[in-house]
């Protein structure tokens, strides 16, 4: 079997000359012919064996005394031919190479044992050829040789030699690089994004739990309980839409860094502020809102560039499982550092852990691949299809972007979605209270139960999204059945929830509905970088924006219910607005490029 010449080269050192590196290059050539060749270094000669490397694994062992010429390739049986001068023969040492030859098994990646040569003499004015003993097996080979101290003089091996058929294929020595290094960029980057949605809920619910210590210590009545609350809603307000402005400009690398730093910074300061003054901890709960504003929006803009559209869904149900987390995590540390160490203690063990982050960021993460230098070529290509990136956005065509159907698609959906989420999140504790009859201990473990059941299951929506692209459904019938699921399935259970007699029912009724809930990340949290990556953060700034005021009127409005009515009018409420935002969305919603 004919196959393509190759050369390749590799290193050892002499014993004639203080550890200096020579070279033991091997020639392919087409069919049964090779040129195995040792290159001196000091006082070293050269030997030259040719045979099949397409076939052989076999070893070979030479020992010749002497000086012999350059082959003459040929046939198989002509590719040796030496001629010995006895005459001049200067025998102050015998010469002897050794080289073993051994060819990989790609399947089974590891090196087969070699097998042997005959062994062959040479005498003087003699040219014999050993045909070695095939075996059909990969074409893969490596050579290493063992000089030792004998010597051979012989004409040297100029580069003229070398087969014009010969092309070279690297070098034998490259080493593999360490896993970590392997490890594919866009997905260090999601990684870094779902550890900075970890911070980003870590900070905002400590406030939750230590404001009941600090209510008793500073003499807070509810009113002003609440107040302290909604003053971080100021601040998220004000820069969702500025958020996604700044990363579309200027990337989502200094955008998310600028977020991470802000907010840490506020949530260190908290101790002090309270101190203060009521004053001075609104403006700085404000000033928290304000940093993680950016977030959601600097987020999506760096990944609509970094993940292609295959590893959309399940990268974005990563990140927002990090927020899911980063809730549990702050409602079961909260309290035991309160209890060990003090309510501050909260504020400054999490707010210290954004410097971690951002030292991570700053070393690891790029905007777009185009600026990564040390970006494989292969991840490149996979990232990008073949599409080269466009320059950053210098100005926003509202009237564009406003004029789409899909984008108020998006915005309507996002505000029905977000009104029964928050409903849920932050009356659940008060149902679970009054009318499950739970203990407010079991109110506070129960809550965190939505939660990991959303980071679960939204992880579960993100593969089943991506396998279903992968499978050749189109991006828009994937974004409308996930984002169908995420609206329908909550409003069932909720609907069954009014009809259930016993609390183990009524939590699991509540566990499924957050669980379906969370089927969005892959529907209507995915679609702002499917409709318009360029311009992604500000989709997700404004449709976002509609979101936070759905949670802001729909807990005023539930109390106002509560007042009035019962649960049943407040879940049916959600429900109606789950079914709306389901029509809006199969109707007006594509998964399709609408804004270049």
């Amino acid at each position: 079997m004919a196959i393509g010449s190759a050369l390749s080269s590799r290193s050892f050192a002499s014993p004639f000359s203080s550890g200096k590196l020579h070279e033991m290059r091997y020639w392919t050539v087409p069919q049964n012919k090779c040129v195995c060749s040792y290159v001196p270094g000091g006082r070293f000669g050269r030997h030259i064996a040719g045979h099949d490397y397409s076939r052989s694994t076999s070893m070979e062992r030479l020992e010749m005394p002497g000086q012999f010429q350059q082959p003459m390739l040929g046939s198989p049986r002509d590719c040796f031919t030496r001629t010995f001068d006895n005459e001049s023969i200067k025998r102050r040492v015998f010469s002897r190479v050794e080289c073993f030859l051994s060819s990989s098994d790609p399947i089974n990646g590891g090196w087969l044992k070699p097998r042997k040569w005959e062994n062959f003499l040479t005498s003087s004015l003699e040219s014999a050829c050993v045909q070695p003993e095939y075996n059909r097996l990969p074409i893969r080979t490596r050579a290493e040789c063992k000089p030792e101290q004998f010597e051979t003089t012989g004409s040297p091996l100029s580069p003229s030699d070398v087969p014009p058929e010969a092309v070279l294929i690297g070098d034998t020595r490259s080493e593999i690089s360490p896993w970590w290094q392997q490890f594919p960029k866009r997905w260090t980057i999601v990684l870094l994004c779902f550890f900075s949605f970890l911070l980003c809920n870590m900070d905002r619910v400590n406030m939750s739990i230590a404001v009941l210590p600090m209510s008793s210590e500073f003499s807070w009545n509810p009113a002003t309980v609440g107040l302290i609350q909604s003053s971080f809603f100021w601040g998220y307000l004000l820069t969702q839409i500025l958020g996604g402005i700044w990363a579309d400009r200027f990337g989502g690398k200094i955008v998310l860094g600028f977020g991470v730093v802000w907010w840490s910074i506020a949530t260190v300061l908290t101790p002090l502020a309270a101190k203060i003054g009521l004053p001075c901890l609104l403006i700085m709960r404000a000033f928290m809102g304000i940093g993680e504003g950016v977030a959601m929006p600097a987020m999506n803009n760096i990944l609509s560039k970094w993940i292609p559209v295959s590893e959309r869904s399940r990268s974005l149900a990563l990140v927002y499982s990090g927020m899911y987390l980063g809730s549990v995590t702050g409602l079961a540390f909260s309290p035991l550092l309160i209890s060990k160490f003090g309510w501050p203690s909260v504020f400054y063990a999490f707010g210290s852990l954004g410097s971690i982050w951002f030292a991570l960021w700053q070393s690891n993460a790029h905007s777009s691949p185009d600026d990564d230098p040390k970006l494989s070529k292969a991840e490149r290509r996979h990232i990008q299809g073949g599409n080269a990136l466009k320059e950053p956005v210098t100005s926003i065509p509202w009237r564009l972007i406003l004029s789409k159907a899909p984008v108020w698609a998006l915005i309507i959906s996002h505000f029905c979605h977000n009104w029964g989420t928050f409903i849920l999140l932050t009356w659940m504790p008060t149902y679970y209270n009054q009318v499950l009859k739970f203990n407010l201990t079991e109110s506070g473990l129960l809550c965190v139960l939505p939660w990991l059941t959303m980071a679960v299951f939204a992880n579960i929506g993100g593969w089943i999204a991506d396998t279903l692209v992968q499978k050749g459904i189109s991006v828009t019938n994937v974004r409308k059945i996930m984002q169908s699921i995420g609206f329908l399935g909550p409003a069932l259970f909720l609907t069954l929830l009014s009809k259930v007699r016993t609390p183990a029912m009524a939590v699991l009724c509540m566990a499924c509905s957050q669980g379906s809930d969370a089927f969005s990340q892959s529907g209507l949290y995915s679609n702002h970088q499917d409709i318009g990556p360029r311009y992604a953060g500000v989709l997700l700034g404004l449709s976002n924006t509609a979101g936070v005021l759905a949670g802001v009127f729909g807990t005023a409005a539930t109390g106002y219910i509560l007042q009035k009515g019962s649960w049943d009018s407040v879940f049916k409420v959600a429900v109606a607005l789950y079914i709306v935002g389901t029509v809006v969305w199969n109707v007006f919603s594509t998964g399709e490029k609408v804004l270049e």
